[in-house]
């Protein structure tokens, strides 16, 4: 298995965690030196106190734990938060409350999660035309019609 480098950045922070031999994505945690409660409808910059060493050719994409959305109503606000491989910053989480009642994160807390996929990157060219498929330009729900 591949290791990713991390930086832990101050006293409090957490390595990423898989919650199951089979978790597609690792646990992030967050690491501040008090609680942040989040109001309905607004949002909060929750650190992790972790960065990272993306291997050249991937990419992390930062998800919210279900049982967050589900449970709490909080998600990231941005819905899938992108670090790319040469970044080397803290990884912060801006997490939305969608509810209707505050909501509070606590210092270890496991606040989303993060995959490490392979990305492809390839070059644009500008055409006149491109190629017809059965599809075309039919947009929103203009398929199963």
């Amino acid at each position: 298995m591949e290791k990713i480098r991390i930086k832990l950045l101050r006293e409090g922070a957490q390595m990423p965690t898989y919650g199951t031999s089979g978790a597609a994505g690792a646990d992030l945690y967050a690491c501040m030196d008090s609680e942040v409660t989040i109001q309905p409808g607004e949002t909060a910059k929750i650190l992790t106190g972790v960065s990272m060493e993306i291997p050249f050719g991937c990419v992390g994409l930062v998800f919210a734990r279900s049982s967050m959305g589900v449970k709490r109503d909080l998600a990231p606000a941005n819905k899938v938060g992108v670090i790319d491989s040469d970044y080397r910053g803290e990884i912060m989480v801006m997490l939305h409350n969608h509810g209707s009642r505050p909501q509070t994160v606590i210092p270890g807390e496991r606040v989303a999660q993060i995959l490490i996929m392979p990305v492809f990157t390839p070059g644009f060219t500008v055409t006149d035309e491109l190629s017809d498929t059965v599809r075309g330009q039919g947009g929103f729900g203009s398929t199963g019609t």
